[in-house]
C-alpha cells in the first residue's frame, strides 16, 4: 500500500449503546482514518463462565463481575451490525470488526466484509484460521504473545487454506493495556518482513501517539489503534485508549510522515531548487582581474552566489587566463 491503512479501534468502546457507536464512527470519519473497527462475539462461544478478566480489566470494571457478564454486555446483534454498516457508508469509512468464533466469522462474511482482521488471542486457534483463511479475503493477522514460530504456523494455515500471501498484513502487538515502553519492541515488526517477506504494521496499545508515528516511520502499512469518546468512561477499554483529539493528531502527524518519507531517490527537492542558487557559491574574482592574468589562489576565490563555475572544478580553472577583465567579486 502506498497510503497507511489507519484502523480507528473502536472495540467494546461503544458499552453496548448502537447511539455511543455511531458517535465513535463519527469520531473516526472526522478524524481521517480508513476503517472503524468493532468486536463481533457471542459471549458464550468466546469464554467460559468462570474465567478470570485479565488484571487490566480488573482496574477498570467492576472487580467482582466475571469476564463473562463483562463482555456480554457488550455483544452487538446481526441488526446492531447492518445499522452500523449503513451508518459507516454515510459517513465515508469502512466499517470492520473482528470475529471471535466461527459464528460471527460467517456472520461477517455474509455481512459482505472485504477484510477479516484476526485478533492476536485467536493466532494459535487453528480451527478459526482455517476458516477464515478458505473465505480468500484480504486479513489482517495481529500477533502479540506470540513468537516468530508462531506466527510462521498462523500464516501457513492461513495460506494453505486459500489465502493469497499478498492478502495478508501481519501487525506487530503486545496486547497490555497499556503497553510499557520498554516492551514494545517495534524492531520486532521489522524481523517480521524480514523473515516472511510480508506487508506488516503495528497494532497499538501504548499511551499516546508517538510509537504510532515511529512504526509508519519504519515502514509499517497499517496501523491499529483504540480510540474513546472519553477515557474516564466505565468500561475495559476506555483508560488505554485515544480521545477524539488525540485520534486527529494521530492521523494527521502518519499522513505527515507518509508525505515525508518521500521516494528514497537522492537528489534536489522542487521546493529547494530556488536556494541552490543562493546557499552554494561559485568561483569569483578575488581582486581586480585583467584579462590575460593567469587565475590562481591570489586572484580568485569562492563565494556565494551559486549561479557560477561549480567549485568542484577549482582545479580545472585555476592556471588558466582570464578571457576578460573581472572585478573583484565577479563571476569567473
Amino acid at each position: 500500500m502506498k497510503k497507511v491503512f489507519i484502523i480507528a479501534e473502536a472495540g467494546v468502546n461503544h458499552n453496548g449503546s448502537i447511539e455511543l457507536a455511531k458517535k465513535l464512527i463519527d469520531v473516526a470519519s472526522e478524524s481521517g482514518a480508513d476503517a472503524v473497527k468493532f468486536q463481533t462475539f457471542k459471549a458464550e462461544k468466546l469464554v467460559s463462565k468462570n474465567a478470570q478478566k485479565a488484571d487490566y480489566q480488573k482496574q477498570t470494571t467492576d472487580k467482582i463481575e466475571s469476564q463473562f457478564d463483562m463482555i456480554k454486555k457488550l455483544e452487538l446483534d446481526l441488526d446492531t451490525h447492518k445499522e452500523l454498516i449503513a451508518y459507516c457508508k454515510t459517513k465515508n469509512i469502512m466499517f470492520l470488526s473482528t470475529p471471535f468464533d466461527h459464528d460471527s466469522i460467517e456472520l461477517l462474511n455474509d455481512l459482505g466484509l472485504e477484510i477479516f482482521k484476526i485478533p492476536s488471542g485467536e493466532i494459535t486457534n487453528l480451527p478459526c484460521l482455517r476458516h477464515i483463511g478458505r473465505l480468500d479475503k484480504k486479513v489482517i493477522l495481529s500477533t502479540g504473545m506470540s513468537d516468530i514460530g508462531e506466527i510462521e504456523d498462523a500464516l501457513d494455515v492461513l495460506i494453505e487454506a486459500g489465502t493469497k500471501k499478498e492478502n495478508i498484513i501481519v501487525l506487530h502487538a503486545n496486547t497490555m493495556y497499556p503497553t510499557p515502553m520498554e516492551d514494545v519492541n517495534l524492531k520486532a515488526m521489522v524481523t517480521i518482513e524480514n523473515t516472511f517477506d510480508i506487508a506488516f504494521g503495528y497494532s497499538d496499545h501504548t499511551l499516546g501517539i508517538e510509537v504510532d508515528i515511529a512504526a509508519v516511520a519504519m515502514g509499517a502499512c497499517c496501523i491499529e489503534k483504540h480510540f474513546t469518546l472519553d477515557k474516564t468512561m466505565e468500561g475495559p477499554d476506555h483508560k488505554a485508549s485515544l480521545e477524539p483529539d488525540e485520534l486527529k493528531a494521530m492521523v494527521k502527524a502518519i499522513r505527515n510522515i507518509e508525505l515525508a518519507l518521500g521516494s528514497s531517490i537522492k537528489k534536489p527537492s522542487k521546493s529547494e531548487m530556488p536556494n541552490m542558487s543562493v546557499a552554494r557559491k561559485s568561483i569569483v574574482a578575488k581582486i581586480n582581474i585583467k584579462k590575460g592574468d593567469k587565475l590562481n589562489e591570489e586572484n580568485i576565490t569562492i563565494k556565494r552566489p551559486g549561479n557560477g563555475i561549480n567549485p568542484m572544478r577549482w582545479d580545472e580553472i585555476v592556471g588558466t587566463v582570464a578571457s576578460k577583465n573581472y572585478a573583484e567579486d565577479e563571476l569567473i
